[in-house]
């Protein structure tokens, strides 16, 4: 409307009018194809109309200009539509996938609280190679927490096959060697459906843990994953392995020496759980993610409202862009643990 006010309003050879072969152009961007289309027709009428008050404005060419513009318009206006559709149909399988591969935890399961975060590195991302889960069996209750090295889907599929295996493993094995075990072969063979290239470079880092029913201790077997941190009345304890167990896909190479580590815990401890995206989330300095010092100074008992702390943190930290993904999971254990640590 202001074009053609200044068209009809300002002397011709300013010529306001040619303006309006940018109308259908930009009104592809955001709008369907038929309200394109109607502008365009507009634009085409209005032009007209200055031919009759100005006949010798050279009008017409202006009005070809339009029609061109406006059946191109209309065109880019359906590709755009097409592609938006597509995309939202990725992010809603994305989102479909995520709930299957890190589905909501229970809040509380058996003697532990637990809340989960994942956050990932790229906006548009839904899913990656970090991955969890916790499961409670005859045995306890027992969780998992792991990163597959890589991007993209084949981190994705190797993720989906470690983490259907434990939902499996969890209830049959005795022990944690069992479990990492049989994750073992399963990663193992999923290893073997990709190009030999990528076969070379991938395995996975996993932390399990396991806490019996009955309470009193906890049970850890470390993968070459970063040790999990125990919070205990203030004082803060890493629980690193007291020996290395060989990472998932890597066992045929050095072994199948896996040690599980028992920890003894007291109602109240708080444990936190998480992939390396945490600790080398970086600032514009180049320096690393403070997690233990940042650990010690946590005085909530509220495993929601850390995990909410700890991502608020790490954002401010990074300066609101994450380079890896991230994935953490925090667990408080209730009254029937008993006192003491070992």
């Amino acid at each position: 409307m202001i074009i053609t006010g200044l068209a009809f309003s300002t002397p011709r050879k300013i010529a306001f009018s040619r303006l309006l072969t940018a109308a259908p152009a930009l009104a592809a961007s955001v709008w369907p194809v038929l309200p394109t289309v109607v502008l365009g027709a507009v634009c085409v009428a209005i032009m007209t109309g200055l031919s009759l008050v100005y006949p010798d404005l050279g009008t017409w060419f202006t009005v070809g200009a339009i029609a061109a513009v406006t059946v191109a318009a209309a065109y880019a206006s359906r590709v755009r539509i097409q592609r938006e559709q597509a995309y939202i149909q990725l992010r809603l399988v994305a989102e479909a996938a995520q709930k299957v591969l890190l589905r909501p935890l229970p809040r509380r399961v058996g003697c532990i609280e637990i809340e989960s975060m994942y956050v990932a590195a790229a906006a548009q991302a839904r899913i990656g190679g970090d991955f969890y889960e916790a499961v409670s069996t005859p045995y306890g209750v027992r969780l998992i927490i792991g990163d597959v090295r890589g991007k993209g889907l084949p981190a994705v599929g190797a993720a989906a096959a470690v983490v259907n295996c434990f939902r499996e493993a969890a209830y049959d094995e005795p022990t944690l060697e069992g479990i990492v075990h049989r994750l073992d072969v399963s990663s193992t063979r999923h290893s073997c459906t990709l190009p030999t290239g990528e076969l070379l470079e991938q395995f996975t880092t996993v932390a399990l843990a396991e806490f019996p029913h009955q309470g009193g201790r906890i049970k850890l077997l470390n993968c070459g994953h970063p040790p999990p941190l125990l919070l205990r009345h203030g004082k803060l304890h890493v629980l690193n392995p007291t020996a290395a167990s060989p990472m998932l896909n890597l066992a045929a190479l050095i072994g199948t020496d896996y040690i599980t580590d028992t920890i003894v815990c007291s109602s109240g401890d708080q444990l936190l759980f998480y992939t390396d995206g945490v600790i080398e989330s970086r600032n514009g300095r180049g320096e690393f993610f403070p997690l233990q010092d940042w650990m010690r100074r946590q005085t909530t008992a509220d495993p929601r409202e850390l995990l909410d702390t700890l991502h608020r943190d790490l954002l401010q930290h990074s300066g609101g862009g994450l380079d890896d993904d991230v994935a953490a999971l925090a667990v408080r254990l209730h009254d029937n643990s008993t006192e003491g640590m070992a």
